[in-house]
């Protein structure tokens, strides 16, 4: 009991604690009035969206539903967020059940914690960066000792498009807190890593970042899945289009044009997107460290190449490298469900909606060890040396509940299943536009 005989429970007042329907709950789910239920708990969180530092389409996108998982998922301090719940706590949910596979999975979730699944092995990390690093003085090297000539620069080429690929994946690590314990120097790293390295934006990465992972191939939510004015995935969107004759794509051509828009995402839409994003949010910092990294490959490749030269050379490595990102990234995603939200719980949704390829040196180097998508996707916040430790456990989950596990034999195969998924849906679309659905 507190003071003044009020009843407090692990830190909330309960002395006149409402109880909340799931009917009630679900009728809140707007930006403008939006609930979530955490362990039973019910919080009023539409004026909390905002200031929340992931984005207030994250939270806007559980409104109305159980974000117990989710939040556990994505938060590593969760003692010190719990202080900012209990002002905007509310209630309890009446009869608040849960299901036997989310039983199952929170008992898991308790077997990474306490097993360290979740610590980091230091040297890990140190490796990759030092070898990014090296790989870019060895592109700079060649050049300056060895030359412009077409052998040496598609040597220096090949350098810099593996410093950037990896560099790519490392950059993951940080934005998704899973390399330091502390929040701060995570995103420290990340801005240094995605910023100077890369050239890009971290808010924007965790911008749109953050709700892939909060509702993958979910439309109107997944900004991975909004690309409509190019490509319709799955199978509920191209029947929309179909129906309704909207778009203006040969979307039943997708699976060819692919191959032609793919390089272009990394040394043109992106590009783009971010200098817009920074700029329209007067997002300085951000700005900063994207500049140093273009006066920092301007400042040293000038001199050899050439202010037109170091532009090709960056449009040349950047076009290599979007084939590397997109298909090693689109790999688990484009062939698997994409549809509305139907709030399934977090572990149903994710083996949905990913999938993993076969694990061997080489696949988890060369993807960043994204093969093992389904396990990335549980525990955002692992570090990526200890998903195949954890691997087998989610397998075995899953045949428990007779859901399935999805594992691609080879990068080849799974991505092979990008492009005949991709036909499939432009023939979804074709059918519903020109000859009605069958």
């Amino acid at each position: 009991m507190g003071k003044g005989g009020r009843k407090v429970e692990n830190g909330y007042d309960t002395t006149s604690v409402k109880s909340f329907s799931w009917d009630e709950i679900q009728k809140h789910n707007k930006k403008t009035d939006s609930w979530i239920v955490l362990n039973g708990k019910v919080y009023n969180v539409t004026n909390f969206m905002k200031k929340h530092p992931g984005g207030a389409r994250v939270l806007s996108s559980y409104g109305g539903q159980d974000a117990t998982d989710v939040w556990t998922a994505m938060h590593n301090d969760k003692d010190f967020v719990g202080k900012y719940l209990k002002p905007l706590y509310i209630g309890d949910v009446l009869d608040y059940n849960v299901t036997e596979v989310q039983k199952d999975f929170r008992e898991l979730q308790k077997y990474v914690e306490n097993n360290n699944l979740l610590r980091v092995k230091p040297m890990f990390y140190v490796a990759h960066l030092v070898s990014i690093l090296l790989l870019e003085v060895a592109g700079y090297l060649i050049l300056s000792r060895l030359g412009t000539s077409w052998l040496p620069y598609l040597a220096a080429v090949m350098c810099f498009v593996v410093s950037q690929a990896q560099a790519g994946w490392l950059q993951h690590d940080f934005g998704h807190l899973s390399v330091f314990n502390s929040r701060k120097l995570n995103h420290i790293a990340h801005h240094l890593i995605i910023g100077h390295i890369k050239g890009a934006s971290s808010h924007w990465w965790n911008f749109r970042h953050f709700l892939h992972h909060a509702k993958p191939n979910i439309i109107k939510v997944d900004p991975d899945v909004e690309v409509a004015n190019l490509f319709l995935l799955g199978e509920t969107l191209p029947k929309l289009f179909g129906q309704k004759k909207r778009g203006f794509m040969p979307y039943n051509f997708q699976h060819i044009y692919f191959f032609l828009l793919t390089p272009l995402l990394l040394p043109t839409y992106f590009v783009y997107e971010n200098l817009y994003f920074v700029v329209k949010r007067r997002d300085y910092w951000d700005l900063f460290f994207t500049l140093t990294f273009f006066y920092r490959m301007f400042a040293t490749l000038t001199p050899i190449l050439g202010v037109w030269g170091v532009i090709g050379l960056f449009v040349f490595e950047r076009t290599i490298e979007s084939h590397w990102f997109v298909w090693c990234t689109q790999m688990s995603h484009i062939p698997n469900e994409v549809d509305f939200d139907a709030s399934k719980d977090w572990f149903k949704l994710q083996l949905d909606s990913t999938c993993n390829v076969a694990p061997s040196f080489f696949n988890d180097w060369f993807s960043g060890h994204l093969n093992y998508q389904i396990e990335h996707h549980l525990w955002p916040m692992m570090p990526r040396h200890n998903f195949k430790k954890i691997a087998p456990l989610v397998e075995s989950l899953c045949k428990k509940h007779d859901i399935q596990y999805r594992c691609k034999p080879s990068l080849l195969s799974a991505f092979g299943d990008v492009v005949r998924s991709l036909e499939d849906s432009g023939e979804i679309w074709y059918n519903a536009y020109y000859e009605g659905l069958h």
